[in-house]
């Protein structure tokens, strides 16, 4: 029982990871606590669904998933948040920016989909493996796989490319980055491209476990996920891995040991608990403001 509910917390725990991953990207960079973000993350499961039911083969509708996600990422910045930056706009601006780009695109989505639940067709086989205390599904291996998979290039990415330095560099130091020839917006745009993507390959994943999407997928995920990035560290990319790992396997510890209807207040039960022993996160670093 136990190793069962490990498995499927680190299931779900995969795409809370992917989630916050480009929740924190984007924080890193611009220091934007970006709420529009679990709305996209819905948005690349109602594409892949829609695309699914029209018989679209999966690797065609994961690719519209993503490219979706992808161009309404660059939208959020391009059209609604650098026309603020040009101006010098205050930081609650970005907040509250956010808050209507999300609340557009969940009543977009209900225009154009509905209200109601989209079945996710199902596109692997769900056989399973069994062992002596546990059994796992193909299904699970290939979330966890290809979320370490993800996982590792985006690693890569930020830390082996012209770009990712770019991205680091803007991120300590935008003045000084600015004065070294980066284009900040080039770099902001990227994270933002780069987050959605990564938003619309969990809402994808979140569609096949649990076979449909549904309209609360955004503002659930969108909390815990915030949740995952200020457990692990926010703005630091191992940080929200470890704390969308985190926030799975205890979520899933809770619902088989002592409730599952309080399931969703265990994200937000640890994020208190680790802000009272370690308000940095697990892995933040404490910024030291030179004079």
């Amino acid at each position: 029982m136990l190793l069962q509910q490990i498995i499927n917390g680190l299931t779900v725990g995969s795409t809370y990871a992917l989630v916050a991953i480009g929740f924190s990207m984007v924080f890193g960079v611009l220091e934007l606590t970006n709420l529009a973000h679990s709305s996209v993350f819905m948005f690349g499961a109602y594409v892949a669904a829609v695309s699914l039911i029209q018989h679209l083969p999966f690797g065609i509708a994961m690719i519209a998933s993503i490219v979706a996600c992808g161009l309404f990422g660059i939208g959020i910045d391009r059209i609604a948040l650098m026309p603020m930056r040009k101006r010098g706009a205050e930081k609650s601006s970005y907040l509250t920016c956010t808050i209507g780009i999300s609340t557009f695109l969940q009543n977009l989505i209900v225009l154009l989909f509905g209200s109601q639940s989209l079945p996710f067709k199902e596109v692997f086989n769900r056989g399973m493996i069994r062992f002596p205390n546990f059994i796992i599904s193909y299904l699970q291996i290939g979330i966890f796989l290809l979320t370490l998979l993800l996982m590792i290039g985006t690693t890569l990415i930020v830390n082996r490319t012209k770009i990712g330095a770019s991205m680091r560099a803007v991120a300590q130091n935008p003045v000084a980055a600015k004065l070294m020839g980066i284009n900040l917006d080039r770099v902001i745009t990227f994270a933002f491209l780069f987050g959605s993507t990564l938003a619309a390959v969990a809402g994808i994943m979140v569609g096949m476990y649990y076979r449909s999407a549904e309209t609360y997928f955004g503002a659930i995920v969108g909390m815990k996920t915030i949740a995952s990035a200020v457990i692990g560290g926010i703005g630091v990319l191992p940080g929200a891995v470890l704390g969308g790992f985190l926030v799975g396997i205890t979520e899933c510890l809770f619902a088989g040991y002592v409730n599952a209807n309080f399931k969703d207040a265990v994200a937000f039960i640890l994020l208190i608990a680790i802000l009272l022993i370690r308000p940095i996160g697990l892995l933040g670093r404490k910024k030291v403001n030179k004079i």
